[in-house]
């Protein structure tokens, strides 16, 4: 899918010196052309229009594109087993809230959930659709141990990726999301964040040939009893990584999204920092990484409860960004629902409405003016879980 661009670099730097390489040369010689190969290739137009559609102001993402493994630990959490119309209920349950769409513009789903309908045989698919939510996908295979490393891990999932990628457009998916991980007690090892960048950078590229937006996440993980200042100058070096390989992969970045962590504390660290102080470190980060040709920078909540993923959130909204600055939540968004709902049918509205009342309040901190006042004492417990994995 591939198309070429010819790009006109003639304008002279100095004397008609050439630009910069990584590795920092100034060789003199003559202005020349050269040809860029975007891999976005012939859904370039489409991959922005769906990026710009799910960085919509007032709107994030909603996150179930748990495993069933892990699914099923949210099942067990309120008595139900990890079956798979267990699965379909709770899925439908939160696909089918009414009004959705108003908060709502993206939603992440596991394989299973996209070949899912509602009992009455509606795809879910076309249950996002009439919200106008885009349905994404989860298109990475989980982390394994990375050879020559600290305990380190990386993620699986390019083999057959552009095949995959392919058939999920065909199902309805606009676009998709891969997760690696990078832990800094371990180091983090140069090895490691190479792999994640470099793994990231590949999966954009062919999930942008196959007509995906992807979602590009490398979670720097809260496990880690270290600083703020740590979190900043590991995210630094992991994003510069990133961004460079996106370059060299000639990914088109007006047609990806972000979905970074929040700089903020380990989560043993002695000190807890607050909302305006996480919005500090990490504004930092991204205006000292991020290109503004990037559309939506969508956070995870990485393990916070809901009200901090959501003050957090306001704090980062208080001044202009150069991106829309919003969320990709999963259990912060899930929690109250799976409590209120507790598998009862009869408990069905009440947990539907229990998912609005945490996206409108996401919602509302997109657009920076959320307010903590009403909170349960529940959505204020956090949910961190050392060494999580899903």
């Amino acid at each position: 899918m591939a198309t070429t661009t010819a790009l006109n670099l003639s304008a002279s730097i100095g004397q008609n010196r050439s630009l910069g390489q990584r590795t920092g040369s100034s060789l003199l010689r003559p202005a020349r052309r050269v040809s860029v190969v975007c891999a976005a290739g012939s859904y370039a137009d489409e991959l922005v229009k769906t990026a710009k559609s799910i960085a919509s102001p007032g709107r994030g993402i909603l996150a179930i594109d748990e495993s069933n493994a892990t699914c099923g630990k949210r099942l067990a959490s309120i008595g139900l087993e990890n079956t798979e119309p267990n699965r379909q209920a709770y899925r439908q349950l939160l696909l089918t809230t009414p009004g959705l769409g108003e908060y709502i513009s993206g939603s992440i789903l596991f394989e299973e959930t996209l070949y899912q309908s509602t009992r009455d045989g509606k795809k879910f698919v076309e249950c996002l659709r009439d919200e106008k939510i885009v349905p994404g996908i989860k298109v990475d295979k989980g982390l394994t141990p990375l050879p020559g490393s600290n305990n380190e891990s990386w993620c699986q999932g390019l083999d057959g990726l552009a095949s995959r990628s392919a058939e999920y457009y065909k199902q309805g998916a606009r676009f998709a999301k891969w997760r690696t991980v990078v832990s800094i007690p371990c180091g983090p090892s140069a090895l490691a964040v190479k792999e994640a960048a470099w793994g990231l950078a590949r999966y954009a590229a062919i999930s942008q040939d196959n007509g995906l937006v992807p979602i590009v996440e490398p979670e720097i993980l809260l496990d880690g009893d270290h600083s703020i200042e740590k979190t900043l100058e590991v995210a630094e070096r992991v994003w510069a990584e990133v961004f460079y390989y996106l370059a060299e992969n000639n990914v088109l970045l007006e047609g990806i999204l972000l979905k970074p962590s929040m700089v903020t504390p380990g989560a043993e660290h002695k000190e807890k920092a607050s909302p305006d102080t996480i919005a500090k470190y990490t504004l930092t980060m991204l205006k000292r990484r991020v290109p503004p040709a990037v559309p939506g920078i969508m956070f995870l909540s990485g393990g916070q409860s809901e009200v901090e993923a959501t003050l957090n959130l306001n704090a980062m909204n208080q001044t202009p960004n150069p991106w829309h600055v919003s969320f990709s939540y999963a259990r912060a968004l899930q929690n109250s629902v799976l409590k209120t709902w507790q598998g009862r049918p009869e408990n069905a509205e009440a947990a539907q409405k229990a998912l609005l009342v945490r996206a409108k309040a996401n919602s509302l901190a997109q657009l920076g003016k959320y307010s903590a006042e009403g909170e349960t004492e529940d959505s204020k417990k956090g949910m961190f879980v050392k060494g999580y994995t899903y």
